[in-house]
């Protein structure tokens, strides 16, 4: 691959920069939110295309994210490419709150108290994944049951909170992609005369 590190990167800078990126939590929220903007779907598609993405991400089911936000904005008809960017509300800084939030209510909802252990669920996910991707059944029944105490009551939880929260996401993203379109059109309309206008050799 061209320009790839003589050196893999540690395990403890991996770390670093999947919770404080390179580019700064600020640089690289900017960089999203540009990106955003200057999606050439509808507003609507794009809006809830993000929407979506931010829903998955409050459900506990850790490594679909992608999947399941890109599924979702498919039915809806939304901007797939957007739902992969909403999905990043679940981050390393958000999901321990996410998790947490998610199972309590879920457990409230439910009727019963628990006690959440985030080690349990990566641990879980950690060998689902593998396991349904190679097609071994023992090792994804015997995941599927370590998971299911704490699976069921963070999905129950995470509809609500999913819910208010990608309802929010949705105005404010079909907000700057409005203000975004109303700067770009002017600029679009001076390329498009220019392109069209006759050239004199």
């Amino acid at each position: 691959m061209l320009f790839k590190r003589r050196e893999p990167p540690s395990l403890s800078e991996r770390v670093r920069v999947a919770i404080w990126p390179r580019r700064s939590w600020s640089r690289s929220t900017r960089y999203m939110v540009n990106r955003v903007g200057r999606l050439r779907d509808s507003t609507f598609a794009i809006a809830f295309g993000f929407a979506c993405g931010v829903f998955v991400s409050f459900t506990p089911f850790v490594g679909f994210h992608f999947l399941l936000g890109g599924l979702l904005a498919f039915v809806g008809r939304g901007s797939i490419i957007a739902s992969a960017f909403g999905t990043f509300f679940g981050n390393p800084l958000t999901l321990p709150l996410i998790w947490i939030s998610s199972y309590k209510l879920g457990s409230w909802l439910l009727g019963g108290e628990g006690h959440f252990s985030a080690a349990v669920l990566r641990q879980g996910f950690e060998e689902l994944r593998p396991a349904i991707l190679n097609g071994s059944w023992d090792v994804s029944k015997s995941a599927i049951e370590m998971l299911w105490p704490l699976i069921k009551p963070m999905t129950v939880g995470s509809v609500p909170l999913g819910l208010l929260t990608a309802t929010i996401c949705y105005y404010a993203v079909a907000r700057l992609v409005e203000a975004y379109k109303q700067r770009r059109g002017p600029r679009d309309a001076h390329r498009q005369a220019e392109s069209s206008a006759p050239h004199h050799v």
